[in-house]
């Protein structure tokens, strides 16, 4: 403890000198090289493991988002009906419902138009208008059209309402399945991603374990010991990242088919977020990695 605090009074009065600084980070990347290289071809294999896992998951986050903007899309196209009584004013309800949260659009379908279009679809016998005046509520997405729904059973002047309750049900269901998979797949990536590069950098500390000594002996900082290993893993990352834009090319690209097909417009974002995603969390697994392996192995 005493030392710590001895240590860190010098520090203070030491004077920073700038390039003291960048020569020492360019002689941690010099270390940071040396180490990839001393692994030789065993990088080949922990960057092409990295990338079919990074793949993989590209894939399936990926495919989540179209997923999503499908699901909206469709539910989207839900709304629901509401039927009013007949002492009512079609407008004041529609300024009532409106002020009801997630309610993204309301729709007036008189009862004039309602009968004059049933008409001209079915041969009917000249009797009195019997249906009522219409609203085709709007909701901003399928999880919020059961609750839009409760609180409009809750104005007086709705005689009646109906909504496709099982097809909303089947959407959130689907993506709530999407949703887990992407997390399950984030989470079996860390966990590999983790256990390979905490691995391959117990071997190298094995092979630099008199050299990692003598500097600790020489009261080397261990920021300074641990900075070449942190490196090493997140180069690493970021190599099978690099790797695995070609094949994920492949998949934005059918994906972009599959929406076009379909006539739905692909999200705007989710290539970019997709790759960004990507890197970040390869990057940063690939670094933890790294530190887990010396600070167990080591304990600097």
């Amino acid at each position: 403890m005493n030392n710590r605090r001895i240590k860190s009074n010098v520090k203070k009065h030491i004077p920073k000198d700038w390039l003291s600084e960048l020569r020492i980070l360019y002689r941690l990347g010099l270390q940071t090289l040396n180490d990839i290289r001393r692994t030789g071809w065993g990088n080949l294999i922990i960057i092409t493991t990295m990338a079919a896992i990074l793949m993989i998951f590209a894939a399936c986050f990926r495919t989540a988002i179209s997923v999503s903007s499908f699901s909206k899309e469709l539910g989207n196209a839900l709304e629901i009906s509401v039927y009013l009584k007949n002492s009512s004013n079609a407008q004041e309800v529609k300024s009532e419902i409106a002020k009801i949260e997630h309610v993204e659009n309301i729709e007036i379908i008189t009862k004039s138009e309602s009968w004059l279009k049933l008409k001209t679809e079915m041969s009917l016998p000249n009797i009195d208008n019997p249906l009522p005046d219409t609203l085709h509520v709007k909701v901003d997405s399928p999880e919020n059209l059961q609750p839009v729904f409760d609180e409009i059973k809750t104005v007086k002047s709705v005689e009646d309402m109906s909504y496709a309750k099982d097809l909303a049900a089947k959407i959130e269901f689907v993506n709530h399945i999407v949703r887990t998979i992407t997390l399950l797949v984030v989470l079996i990536m860390g966990l590999l991603t983790i256990t390979i590069i905490s691995n391959t950098i117990q071997l190298v500390i094995q092979a630099r374990k008199e050299e990692i000594e003598i500097m600790r002996l020489m009261g080397v900082s261990n920021w300074y010991i641990r900075f070449p290993f942190i490196m090493q893993g997140a180069f690493y990352g970021f190599s099978g990242s690099f790797i695995a834009l070609f094949p994920l090319e492949y998949i934005q690209n059918g994906l972009n088919n599959v929406h076009k097909f379909f006539m739905i417009p692909t999200p705007s974002y989710a290539q970019g977020l997709v790759i960004l995603v990507m890197f970040a969390m390869s990057i940063s697994f690939g670094a933890i990695g790294s530190f887990l392996s010396i600070k167990k192995h080591l304990q600097v």
